[in-house]
């Protein structure tokens, strides 16, 4: 069992209140995220004991992992899943390495009113009609959620996303299974 000193554990009331919340700590969140590198052991025995799973994903960021699968998605989950799949089919059509693009290029008010516009039918399922509704529904959620940072031209989306990335990954694997499995 994982000795837990809480006086080594400075930040963790900031760490806490942000996991908690459904916040993504990367290495944007310098203070907390180093803390979480230098002591993963003890905050994942301490957030264990409370009945959280805290996970490090290898590609640079914390979470509390929750049971909520991927089916039965949340509305924020589900737009968010939906504009970064959006996202990477976009820029895949442009002729880009859609995952380098994903996190170089910033997602600004014309892309996003693009965006909605080409893929009207799966926006409107969720009343996001227009690049406002996107910024103001999804990207400012997606910053709270810290999946992506506001920069002055619109968004920048962070390593954290890659979750979103996985699921869809998940689902698209699926479905070739089960279409494999008609044949």
């Amino acid at each position: 069992m994982t000795q837990i000193n809480l006086d080594e554990l400075s930040q963790l009331q900031a760490i806490n209140k942000k996991l908690v919340s459904g916040y993504h700590i990367s290495e944007q969140d310098t203070t907390q995220w180093q803390e979480l590198d230098q002591h993963i052991e003890s905050y994942q025995a301490l957030f264990n004991a409370l009945g959280h799973d805290l996970q490090h994903d290898s590609r640079g960021f914390y979470y509390l992992a929750s049971d909520e699968s991927t089916p039965n998605m949340g509305k924020i989950s589900r737009a968010i899943a939906l504009t970064v799949f959006i996202l990477i089919e976009h820029f895949a059509n442009q002729g880009k390495d859609p995952l380098r693009a994903l996190f170089d290029e910033v997602l600004d008010l014309e892309l996003m009113q693009t965006l909605v516009q080409l893929n009207k039918h799966l926006f409107d399922q969720l009343e996001i009609f227009s690049g406002s509704d996107l910024r103001k529904d999804v990207c400012l959620r997606m910053v709270r959620l810290g999946l992506a940072r506001e920069v002055e031209q619109g968004f920048s989306l962070l390593a954290p996303v890659y979750r979103y990335i996985d699921a869809l990954m998940e689902v698209n694997e699926d479905n070739y299974d089960a279409l494999e499995d008609e044949v």
